[in-house]
C-alpha cells in the first residue's frame, strides 16, 4: 500500500517540487524522506502503487529501486516513460550488473545512484536532474508557444476574412449607389453587415483574450481562497444575458461548497466556456441544467444542455486545439475553437478533471471535478 508524506513550508502560489520514492524497503524510504526535507516527498512500495500515484499527483521526479517484489523498477521506468517521455526517473540499485544498467539506459533512465545511499550524491543527482527537467520544459514551452502562435495567426486571418469581406461588399455596393433604401434587399444587406460588424467586434475581443492566455499559458497558477458557488452563479447569469436566451429554462441543484484554493481568473474562464456552449447549443426554447456538490476530496460541477448533441466519432476531438463543432456541416463555424482546449488545460492545472458525454439529439453533459484543499 502506498503512503504519502508532505513537507510543509511552501506557499500555495509556489507549488512544491514533488519527488516520488519507490522502494519496498521502509528504511530506504525514511532515509530519503529525511535527506530530501526541502521537497514534497511521496512514497510507494511497488510499481503498481507508484503508477497509481503518478496518475493522481503532479510528480516532478521519481526515485526508484530496481529490484522490488512484483514488477521491477525497470518495468516502472518503461511505464512512466510511456505516460510521459519527458518524465525524470533516477534508478537506485545495489547491483553493478552491467546488463541491468544497460537495459535501464535503453529505457531512458536519467541517472543512477548506488546503494548504500550516499546523501550528498543523492541530493546532487536530484538537483542535476531537476535542472535538466526545467531546461527541457522551457525548450518545449518555447517550441509549443511558437507553434501555437503560428497556428493561431493563420486561424485569425481566416476567421477575420469572412466578416470583413461581407462588410466590404456592402459598403462597395452602397458607394456605387446600387442599393435602393426602399428595397427589402437593402434592409437585408444592412442587417447582414450589422451582424458581421458585431461578430467582428466579438472576434477581436476573443482575440485579445486568447492572446493573453497564450502568452501566460505557461505561468503558474495564482491561487487564493475562492467561493466557487459565487463564481458559478455569476458565470451562469453572464452567459444567459450575453446570449439573450431568456426563453431557456435553467435548472440548478446548488450545494454549498467549501472555499477552494483556485486561480479565479482561469477557473472563471473554464466555466464560462462550458456554460457558454450550453446556451449556444441549447436552442431557443431548450433548457440548461447545472448541478454541483462534493464527493470525498473533490467538488464537482455538472453542466447539461438539451441541444443537438455531438456524434460519438467527434467526442475524442472536442478538447483538441482549434476543434469546432459544425452541426450544419457548413465549414463556416464561428469562433477560434480554443475555448474547450484551454478550459481542460486550466482544470488540469488545478489537479482536476473535465469529461464530456453527448448523444446526437439528446444534448451534452460536461462534468468538472476540482480537488478540495482543506486547511489543516
Amino acid at each position: 500500500m502506498a503512503a504519502a508524506h508532505y513537507n510543509n513550508g511552501h506557499s500555495l502560489q509556489e507549488p512544491e517540487t514533488t519527488i516520488l520514492v519507490v522502494d519496498d524497503d521502509r528504511v530506504i524510504r525514511e532515509l530519503c524522506q529525511r535527506a530530501l526535507g526541502n521537497y514534497r516527498v511521496l512514497e510507494a512500495t511497488d510499481c503498481e502503487a507508484a503508477l497509481r500515484m503518478y496518475e493522481l499527483e503532479n510528480i516532478d521526479l521519481i526515485l526508484s529501486d530496481i529490484m522490488m517484489p512484483g514488477d521491477s523498477g525497470i518495468e516502472l521506468l518503461k511505464q512512466i516513460k510511456i505516460l510521459d517521455p519527458n518524465a525524470i526517473v533516477i534508478m537506485m540499485t545495489g547491483f553493478s550488473d552491467r546488463d541491468v544498467i544497460l537495459t535501464a539506459l535503453k529505457e531512458d533512465a536519467d541517472d543512477f545512484i548506488n546503494k548504500p545511499l550516499n546523501i550528498l550524491q543523492l541530493r546532487a543527482s536530484i538537483e542535476k536532474s531537476l535542472e535538466k527537467k526545467a531546461l527541457k520544459e522551457e525548450l518545449a514551452h518555447l517550441k509549443r508557444s511558437d507553434q501555437i502562435k503560428n497556428e493561431f495567426l493563420s486561424l485569425v486571418s481566416h476567421k477575420l476574412r469572412t466578416p470583413i469581406t461581407g462588410i466590404s461588399l456592402f459598403l462597395q455596393n452602397l458607394a456605387l449607389g446600387i442599393f435602393n433604401p426602399e428595397d427589402t434587399y437593402f434592409a437585408e444587406s444592412l442587417d447582414m453587415a450589422t451582424e458581421e460588424a458585431e461578430y467582428l467586434g466579438q472576434l477581436v475581443t476573443d482575440l485579445l483574450a486568447f492572446s493573453q492566455i497564450i502568452i501566460e499559458g505557461g505561468k503558474r497558477l495564482n491561487k487564493s481562497r475562492c467561493d466557487l458557488n459565487e463564481i458559478i452563479a455569476q458565470t451562469l447569469i453572464k452567459c444567459r444575458n450575453e446570449h439573450c436566451k431568456f426563453n431557456i429554462d435553467i435548472e440548478t441543484a446548488p450545494s454549498k461548497l467549501p472555499e477552494l484554493e483556485l486561480d479565479a481568473v482561469r477557473i472563471r474562464f473554464a466555466l464560462y466556456q462550458i456554460i457558454d456552449n450550453a446556451f449556444k447549443f441549447a436552442g431557443e426554447h431548450g433548457h440548461v441544467t447545472l448541478k454541483m456538490g462534493s464527493h470525498e476530496n473533490y467538488a464537482f460541477i455538472v453542466i447539461s444542455d438539451s441541444g443537438i448533441g455531438i456524434p460519438e466519432s467527434e467526442l475524442p476531438k472536442v478538447f483538441e486545439k482549434f476543434y469546432q463543432i459544425d452541426p450544419d456541416g457548413t465549414g463556416q463555424v464561428r469562433g477560434f475553437g480554443l475555448g474547450l482546449f484551454y478550459a481542460r488545460n486550466f482544470v488540469r492545472l488545478h489537479g482536476g478533471t473535465i469529461t464530456l458525454d453527448s448523444e446526437p439529439g439528446l444534448g451534452t453533459t460536461v462534468t468538472i471535478r476540482l480537488p478540495i484543499n482543506v486547511k489543516e
